[in-house]
C-alpha cells in the first residue's frame, strides 16, 4: 500500500513514521512535510490547502490511501475532492468536519443527540449590535464565576477564553463580538459554563457506522508549569490516562462517541475518519468540551508509539466504510512527549535559529523526536514555528518514560528553546503511591 499524508508538523511526522513501520505499506509519501518526516517518507512540495495539487499527486503517485492530519484542509473540503477523484481518503467531508468547524453546530448536535456536555449558548455579531444586553444576560445567568468563551470557527488553537469571573468574560465576549478579536472564526461565539475536574482527550476512529476507540491521552494547553500562563495549542502530552477507568471509558464510547456518530449518521452524514473528543471528567460523569476532526497534537505524538496494530488497514477501512470490529491493539507501556517551543509562543517569535542535538536526542533509549515547526536552511535544520520539536518516549511506567523524554530533550538546543517541566509529573507520581 502507498499512503500519502497530508501535513507538515509534529502529528504528520508520527503519524508518518507509525505508518511507516506498517508491514503492508511499502511507501509512505508526505506534502509538504518537513525535515524530520523527510527521513521516513518523501516529502512533496504541495501545500496542505493546495486541493487541486493534492488530487493530482495521489493520482500521479497512484496512492492507495491519503491521510490528511491538519484540521482546515478538512473543513474546506479536501476529502471531498479527494473522493470525487476516486482516492481513498482518512478524514472527514466537508459537511462532517463541520464537528470541529462549527462549535454552534458542534453543541447543536450534542443537544439533539444527548450527548453530555456544558451548559452554553450561542451569539453572533447581528446579536451583539442589535442589543449587547441580551447577550450579556447569559452571563448573568451563568452566575459570577467563571465561564468559557469560544470563537464558533476555527482559531489554530487560540479562540478560547477561559474567564475567571463574569466581566472578564464580558470583555472576551465583546472583544470577539465588538472588535473581531478572532476574525471570522469569531463572527460567532459559543458562552457556555466552565466546568471542574481533569481534562482528557479520547480518540476513536470510525467509518460513519462503527465506533473503535483508539487511546486516551491527557495534554497540557498552558504555556508554563503548574497551567499558568495563556492557552497554547499543546506543551506535551501522556498517554495512557490513568484517571480513565473501564467504567468511565465505556460511558465515553457509548455516550459521547457513538451517539454522535449516530447523530450524524441521522442527518445524512457519513463521518468516515477519527472522531476527537476534549472531555472533562466532572463528579457528573465525562461532559464534552469540543469536538475535533483530526487527531490531536501533540497527543499524537504519545499515542502512535502505543500503537500495537498496524494502522494503515484500519484507516483505509474507515475510508471505505468497512472497518470492522476487531478492536485496536496498544502497548502495555507509558509514553510521555514534551514540547520544545520557541522563546515568547504562543505569542510573538523569531524563527530561523540553528537546531542541535537532534541525533542526540533520537539516540536516547526509547525516545523519538518528532519535527513539529521546522525547516532546513543550507542543510541545516531551523525553528520555522512556535512549536519546534516534540519529544516522545516510551517506559514500563510514566517515570521511566518521562526521564527518558526529558534525557532526550535536554540534547536539543536552539535560540530561546522553552519547554514546560511538569509533563506527566503528576501521573508519575500517583502511580507510586
Amino acid at each position: 500500500m502507498r499512503v500519502l499524508v497530508v501535513g507538515g508538523g509534529g502529528r504528520e511526522h508520527a503519524l508518518a513514521w507509525r505508518l511507516g513501520r506498517d508491514r503492508s505499506v511499502t511507501e509512505v509519501l508526505a506534502a509538504p512535510g518537513n525535515p524530520g518526516i523527510a527521513q521516513v517518507a518523501r516529502c512533496v512540495d504541495v501545500r496542505a490547502d493546495d486541493h487541486a495539487g493534492l488530487t493530482d499527486l495521489a493520482a500521479r503517485e497512484r496512492v492507495d490511501l491519503v491521510v490528511v492530519g491538519p484540521e482546515a484542509p478538512l473543513v474546506a473540503g479536501l476529502a471531498d475532492a479527494l473522493e470525487a477523484s476516486g482516492v481513498a481518503v482518512f478524514g472527514p467531508t466537508a459537511a462532517a468536519a463541520r464537528l470541529e468547524g462549527s462549535k454552534a453546530f458542534a453543541k447543536e448536535l450534542m443537544r439533539r443527540a444527548d450527548v453530555p456536555a456544558a451548559r452554553s449558548a450561542t451569539f453572533t455579531r447581528e446579536d451583539w449590535q442589535e442589543e449587547p444586553r441580551d447577550v450579556l444576560a447569559f452571563l448573568d445567568e451563568l452566575g459570577d464565576g467563571p465561564a468559557v468563551v469560544k470563537a464558533d470557527g476555527l482559531a489554530a488553537g487560540k479562540g478560547v477564553v477561559v474567564a475567571e469571573s463574569r466581566d472578564e468574560a464580558a470583555e472576551a465576549v465583546e472583544a470577539a463580538l465588538g472588535r473581531d478579536a478572532f476574525g471570522d472564526a469569531g463572527a460567532s461565539v459559543v458562552i457556555e459554563e466552565r466546568l471542574d475536574g481533569p481534562e482528557v482527550s479520547a480518540f476513536a476512529l470510525t467509518d460513519g457506522r462503527r465506533v473503535v476507540p483508539l487511546g486516551f491521552a491527557q495534554d497540557a494547553k498552558r504555556i508554563g508549569d503548574a497551567d499558568s500562563g495563556p492557552n497554547t495549542g499543546g506543551m506535551g502530552a501522556y498517554s495512557p490516562v490513568p484517571i480513565v477507568d473501564a467504567t468511565t471509558a465505556e460511558r465515553i464510547r457509548a455516550d459521547v462517541l457513538e451517539r454522535t456518530v449516530e447523530a450524524m449518521a441521522a442527518d445524512g452524514v457519513a463521518y468516515r475518519g477519527v472522531v476527537y473528543a476534549g472531555l472533562m471528567l466532572t463528579d457528573a460523569g465525562p461532559k464534552v468540551l469540543e469536538f475535533n476532526c483530526r487527531f490531536g497534537d501533540p497527543e499524537t505524538q504519545a499515542l502512535m508509539p502505543l500503537l500495537a496494530t498496524d494502522p494503515a488497514e484500519l484507516l483505509l477501512g474507515c475510508a471505505r466504510g468497512s472497518i470492522g470490529d476487531d478492536p485496536v491493539a496498544l502497548d502495555p507501556l507509558a509514553c510521555v512527549t514534551v514540547v520544545l517551543a520557541s522563546g515568547g509562543y504562543p505569542g510573538e517569535h523569531r524563527t530561523g535559529f540553528e537546531i542541535s542535538g537532534l541525533d542526540a536526542a533520537a539516540a536516547t533509549p526509547g525516545a523519538i523526536v518528532f519535527h513539529s515547526g521546522t525547516a532546513e536552511r543550507r542543510g541545516r535544520v531551523v525553528t520555522a514555528g512556535g512549536r519546534v520539536v516534540s519529544v516522545s518516549a516510551v517506559g514500563g511506567s510514566f517515570a521511566e518514560a518521562r526521564d527518558r523524554a526529558y534525557e532526550a530533550a535536554s540534547h536539543v538546543e536552539f535560540e530561546g528553546r522553552y519547554h514546560r517541566t511538569d509533563i506527566a509529573a503528576r501521573a508519575a507520581k500517583e502511580e507510586g503511591t
